[in-house]
């Protein structure tokens, strides 16, 4: 039997812990790295090693993945000082599955291929449940061979690998997916606002809505959560402005002016500005339950 190849992952926020916690399921040996090195002491209980820095983490791994808030900390992990890609072994692969900008993802695998390395981008659709159930879905740019080389590790965490194209495609799709959530979660902030000061019974409307033709999976997730005003996060409400923000540069790029997506990042950043940043992401219906539209 083959040995099972050796995982750095680079990231434990809200989708890397559930990520680690499959990987170790799945019997992979796992060296971890964490800005907060303190929050990573499950993951040692359960079997992981703990890597001081990124370049420490990768050093000898065969799939290093990470798992990061924004261009800014990507970078920093893994062409930073104590960087991940100069620690890596020619064999190894390196997997990004970060929410982040197409042209950071251009020039990364540019660096990559630079050092004689193979590149995967695979950002993640679903959010902390999904990540700690292992069905994730990830949105994949890559070559096909590469894919196939590392399709075993992404599979310990996921119910669904989308081939979308070469490197750079997952960054297109993700962005996307998450331009039209974050307009929808907001016109329905503003939605559940106006139902809250009708005599409108609710529940029934919203049953109604859930049914009909607005009705989706994200309207019935966050129509809960808005009702009960439970903001545990499972998606940060300052990522979703940051997806936003790199939404309308990355279709600019192509030409394409997102007129929906500059209002919805602007009640995203009042909500953050109001203190719900580290908060989930339909908590942006507080801001407008109290009529603030501006900071």
């Amino acid at each position: 039997m083959e040995p099972k190849p050796s995982v750095a992952l680079l990231g434990l926020g809200t989708m890397g812990r559930g990520m680690a916690v499959n990987l170790l399921k799945a019997g992979l040996p796992l060296t971890v790295w964490n800005r907060t090195p303190a929050q990573a002491d499950p993951w040692l209980h359960m079997g992981a090693a703990l890597a001081k820095t990124p370049a420490l983490a990768a050093k000898g791994a065969d799939v290093v993945i990470a798992m990061l808030s924004d261009d800014v900390a990507s970078r920093a992990t893994w062409l930073g000082q104590d960087g991940a890609l100069a620690a890596m072994s020619p064999a190894a692969f390196a997997v990004e599955c970060s929410t982040l900008s197409p042209r950071w993802i251009a020039e990364l695998n540019l660096e990559i291929m630079n050092r004689g390395l193979h590149m995967v981008e695979a950002p993640v659709t679903g959010s902390r449940p999904e990540a700690a159930a292992g069905k994730l879905t990830f949105l994949v740019g890559a070559e096909e061979e590469t894919l196939a080389a590392i399709a075993p590790v992404l599979r310990c965490m996921s119910k669904e690998i989308v081939h979308l194209g070469p490197v750079g495609s997952g960054a297109q799709l993700k962005l996307i997916n998450n331009f039209l959530c974050g307009v929808q979660i907001t016109s329905f902030a503003e939605a559940l606002t106006w139902m809250e000061r009708t005599e409108l019974r609710r529940d029934a409307a919203l049953e109604f809505l859930k049914r009909g033709a607005p009705g989706s999976a994200m309207l019935s997730i966050i129509s809960d959560r808005m009702t009960r005003r439970n903001y545990e996060v499972n998606f940060l409400l300052r990522l979703i402005e940051k997806d936003l923000r790199y939404a309308h540069a990355a279709a600019a790029e192509l030409g394409i002016e997102l007129t929906m997506s500059s209002p919805a990042e602007e009640m995203f950043r009042i909500a953050r500005e109001k203190g719900f940043g580290e908060q989930d992401m339909s908590a942006v219906v507080e801001p407008v339950r109290s009529g603030f539209r501006s900071a």
